[in-house]
């Protein structure tokens, strides 16, 4: 969900907050949320390192910042709502029991208005899960324990997918170690699912690879990020026991397009993609209607395997382009 207002909000006559809960959850009723002529805030002396409360001045570093690195969950409250003081005290002390998993931000709605309006809260007790600078999901109302863990549950998953992510270029076998440790939490989760196939193809898990793909297909679909892996993977079933020597034959008679082609494949298979797309484009322009069709349909595939910001992606859709058109 991107910054904005949440959905299932409304407000009630006066300026008090209520809330339609979009996820199961107690809302604060007009009755429990309208301020006293004499408030009286609660002064909180957090005894974990995990729990803080955000000010106007470190509210961006505390959420957004932290969530490149952290899951965090921020709780926007009120001293005066009922339904605050309730649920307040039992995420604070889920902070302190999984003890660095996520960090709770506190933000009082009276002293932090931009942030309130900034999130669109229009009802609290709001909680949001931040990872990597979005929202991942929220719920309004008060919850008891027992889902509250289960809800923090869910989202500690999808900010260790985007841990996962983050360590994917740097560290692959550590991704498939976190991919794999996710599975065991959350197995029926469709990013995680995601992940560890394309990482177990990296590591050349072919059959493992190939089975997660199988669970996801029978569904009928494949998300944008599946399609890419079983693109990946068909690239892979190209892969030459010895590149070597079909570059050496392709060499030999470069007129010949069947071996051109076959270089192609090898090199696709073996993720050599820049070369491969050379060597199609070539094909394309010079035999169209031959050996250029299956080359167009090879250099498809690489880009459905490529990051969709690839620069390569760019510059052979445009090159293929200008031969064909």
């Amino acid at each position: 969900m991107a910054l904005g207002q949440a959905p299932g909000h409304t407000t009630c006559p006066g300026g008090n907050f209520v809330s339609r809960s979009y996820r199961p959850g107690v809302v604060a009723s007009s009755e429990e949320t309208t301020m006293s002529d004499t408030p009286e805030p609660e002064v909180h002396q957090h005894d974990s390192p995990w729990v803080v409360d955000a000010t106007p001045e470190t509210f961006d570093a505390e959420v957004f910042a932290r969530s490149q690195e952290l899951l965090v969950v921020v709780d926007f409250w009120a001293p005066w709502c009922a339904p605050c003081r309730t649920l307040g005290p039992i995420l604070e002390d889920l902070a302190k029991q999984y003890d660095g998993s996520f960090m709770l931000v506190k933000v009082d709605t009276e002293k932090l208005p931009e942030a309130t309006t900034q999130f669109g809260v229009q009802g609290i007790p709001a909680v949001y899960a931040v990872v990597d600078g979005k929202i991942a999901n929220a719920f309004n109302g008060a919850m008891p324990e027992p889902e509250l863990r289960e809800w923090i549950d869910q989202v500690l998953v999808v900010g260790g997918v985007a841990e996962a992510v983050r360590l994917e270029e740097i560290a692959p076998e550590a991704a498939l170690a976190k991919y794999q440790a996710l599975a065991t939490k959350d197995p029926s989760n469709t990013d995680v699912k995601i992940g560890l196939a394309r990482m177990l193809l990296q590591q050349d898990d072919v059959d493992e690879c190939q089975t997660i793909m199988a669970e996801l297909e029978a569904r009928g679909y494949l998300e944008p990020e599946a399609e890419k892996v079983k693109a990946a993977l068909d690239l892979h079933g190209m892969k030459d026991d010895d590149l070597a020597e079909t570059r050496e034959a392709a060499t030999a008679k470069p007129d010949d397009g069947e071996l051109q082609f076959q270089l192609a494949e090898s090199l696709a298979g073996a993720q050599q993609f820049e070369e491969a797309l050379e060597i199609c484009l070539a094909l394309v322009e010079k035999d169209r209607h031959g050996v250029g069709e299956p080359s167009r349909k090879l250099m498809l595939e690489i880009f459905r395997a490529l990051p969709d910001d690839s620069e390569l992606i760019t510059t052979y859709r445009r090159k293929l382009s200008m031969v064909l058109y």
